[in-house]
């Protein structure tokens, strides 16, 4: 079985074949609408992710800001004790009977609530 093509042979089925497709729509899609999806996306990552973080913060800033002398608080490290003095940006924690350390403000965890 031998197959010969001549170039005109070939070039004729390549024509063929094109005339064969589908027109070309005019109307053109706007390349906005190919981003839509991503904005969606952002958006849904957003709300779900992003700002219930953000909130969450804010109420740990407002916890902090609001904490006094005497507030029994644990630490990010675990350590338990009790604020007994407040400086510019840290806390003096007592740990322990004649134990007190110096502790950023960022490193309160939480207030520990007495029952």
């Amino acid at each position: 079985m031998s197959f010969s093509f001549s170039t005109n042979e070939f070039g004729a089925k390549c024509v063929n074949w094109l005339a064969m497709a589908p027109p070309a729509d005019g109307s053109g899609s706007n390349p906005l609408m190919g981003l839509l999806p991503f904005v969606l996306i952002f958006a849904a990552m957003w709300f779900l992710l992003i700002a219930p973080q953000r909130k969450k913060q804010k109420q740990h800033e407002q916890m902090v800001k609001e904490l006094q002398p005497g507030t029994d608080v644990v630490t990010i490290g675990g350590l338990h004790g009790t604020i007994t003095s407040v400086k510019d940006d840290r806390f003096v924690l007592k740990i322990a009977d004649n134990v007190k350390v110096e502790i950023s403000k960022a490193s309160i965890a939480d207030k520990v609530n007495q029952a």
